[in-house]
């Protein structure tokens, strides 16, 4: 299952919980994270700005982004407005618009109320996880 993974989550890992669930996925290569320039620049300037920049944990993230770990990355991605109020965040629909991504996950409300865009689905962690458990079993 190919997947852009918003921002949010990937900081959000660092605690714990549904997040760190799915980088937990990604890592073990159940998941496929769908990759931009646009969404790795943000994910490093971020969690270099949060203070992870010592973290272990970042170090490791950032080695697996270097390598292109169960990475599929796009260098070009389509211009799309959909995303109301903020519009720095429709660079992650782009990237899964480009690469045909099954979902964006997100806790972002404004993402979240785009609900779907041409087939990709957008979730949050639990949801996510919800569904790919039952994918699993299958």
């Amino acid at each position: 299952m190919k997947v852009v993974i918003d921002t949010n989550i990937f900081v959000s890992s660092f605690f714990g919980g549904n997040p760190k669930k799915i980088i937990d996925l990604w890592k073990k290569e159940k998941i496929t994270l769908c990759l931009s320039h646009a969404v790795l620049d943000e994910y490093i300037d971020v969690l270099r700005r949060i203070g992870l920049a010592d973290e272990t944990e970042l170090e490791e993230l950032l080695s697996l982004f270097s390598r292109g770990f169960n990475i599929l990355f796009t260098a070009k991605t389509p211009k799309i407005k959909i995303v109301k109020n903020d519009p720095d965040d429709d660079k992650f629909i782009e990237c899964a618009a480009a690469l045909k991504a099954d979902v964006v996950i997100t806790g972002d409300k404004k993402v979240l109320a785009v609900k779907e865009y041409m087939g990709i689905r957008m979730l949050t962690p639990k949801q996510f996880l919800e569904i790919h458990d039952n994918f699993e079993k299958k």
